[in-house]
C-alpha cells in the first residue's frame, strides 16, 4: 500500500497554502461554454460575487479559467483568454484574501496573471505548450501538472491504455522531470490525475480506485471530479443532479490522500472535509 506523503505550507505568491490538511478549490469559469456553468460568470461583477461567495463558504483557493476544456471545446485566442481572465484575477487579488489559481496553458496568461496576483498555475496540458515551461519558471509560482492525452477537441475519441494507472503515473513523472530540468523546483509541483480527460468511465473508476499509487511521486494530489460525466454515467444523472455523487467522490478522495479538491459546490464539500477531519481527530 502506498504511503501518503506529508506536506507543509506551499508558497503561493504572497500567500501560503496549508497542505497538512485537505483544502477546497472553488471553480470560477469565465467562459461561455463550460460544461457545467458556461456563461454564468462571464461578466466581471458576477464572477467577483461568485468568488466572494466561495471564499465565504470555505474555499481557500479560487481557480479562474478562461478557456473551456470540456470534450469538444473550441480553442480561444491568447487575447480572448487574457480579456476573460486578467481583470478577474486583478479584482480578486485586490479585494479578497484568497489564493488565486489560474487554469491556463498559455504562456502570456501565466506571465500576466502572475504579475496581477495569481498564486498558482493549474495547467491541464502540464506546461507542454511552447514557452509554458519558461513562463512558469519566471513566475516563481507553484504549478499543478495534469494528465491528458491530445487536446480537448479530440481527447475522448477512443482513448486506450494498457494500464491506465501505470501510464498516468509515468506521464506525470516525465512532466515532473521536464519541470525540474527547466529549473522548476519539485517542491513547487502539484499533480492531478486528470479525471475525465482522455479517459473512459472504466479508466476513471480504475484510476480513482488506485489513486494512492500516485503518492509514489511524492507530491500533493489535486482531484477534480465535480459534476463530471463519470458521475452522470454511473448514476444516470444530468449535470445539475450530480452533487451527491460528487460529494461521495470528494470524501473518497480525501481518504485516499488528496490534498486539494477542485469543486463547483464549495460549501457542501467543505462540510465533507470538516466532518472527516473531526472523525480523524477523535480519540
Amino acid at each position: 500500500m502506498s504511503v501518503v506523503p506529508t506536506f507543509d505550507r506551499l508558497p503561493c505568491g504572497s500567500r501560503f497554502l496549508d497542505l497538512s490538511r485537505p483544502q477546497v478549490m472553488g471553480i470560477l469559469n469565465t467562459t461561455p461554454d463550460s460544461f457545467s456553468d458556461g456563461g454564468r460568470f462571464a461578466q466581471h461583477d458576477a464572477a467577483l460575487r461568485h468568488a466572494e461567495a466561495m471564499l465565504a463558504a470555505g474555499a481557500t483557493l479560487i481557480d479562474v479559467g478562461g478557456e473551456s476544456t470540456r470534450p469538444g471545446a473550441r480553442a480561444v485566442s491568447v487575447v480572448e483568454e487574457l480579456e476573460r481572465v486578467a481583470p478577474i484575477v486583478e479584482a480578486i487579488a485586490a479585494r479578497l484574501d484568497v489564493i488565486i489559481s489560474v487554469d491556463t496553458s498559455t504562456p502570456a496568461v501565466i506571465r500576466e496573471t502572475a504579475r496581477l496576483g495569481a498564486g498558482l498555475i493549474n495547467d491541464v496540458r502540464s506546461l507542454q505548450r511552447d514557452g509554458a515551461l519558461d513562463a512558469a519558471l519566471d513566475s516563481g509560482l507553484p504549478v499543478c501538472l495534469m494528465h491528458m492525452r491530445g487536446e480537448p477537441t479530440t481527447m475522448q475519441q477512443d482513448p486506450q491504455y494498457a494500464d491506465v494507472v501505470t501510464e498516468v503515473r509515468g506521464f506525470l513523472r516525465e512532466r515532473m522531470e521536464a519541470c525540474v530540468a527547466a529549473g522548476i523546483a519539485p517542491e513547487r509541483l502539484i499533480l492531478d490525475p486528470g479525471f475525465g480527460f482522455a479517459k473512459t468511465l472504466e479508466h476513471n473508476l480504475s484510476l480513482f480506485k488506485h489513486m494512492q499509487v500516485l503518492h509514489e511521486l511524492g507530491r500533493p494530489l489535486l482531484v477534480g471530479v465535480s459534476r463530471k460525466s463519470m458521475i452522470g454515467k454511473v448514476l444516470g444523472r444530468e449535470v445539475d443532479e450530480r452533487l451527491f455523487g460528487g460529494l461521495a467522490l470528494a470524501a473518497l478522495a480525501v481518504t485516499k490522500g488528496a490534498q486539494i479538491l477542485r469543486v463547483h459546490d464549495v460549501a457542501q464539500t467543505v462540510d465533507v472535509v470538516r466532518m472527516l477531519a473531526a472523525v480523524e481527530a477523535a480519540q
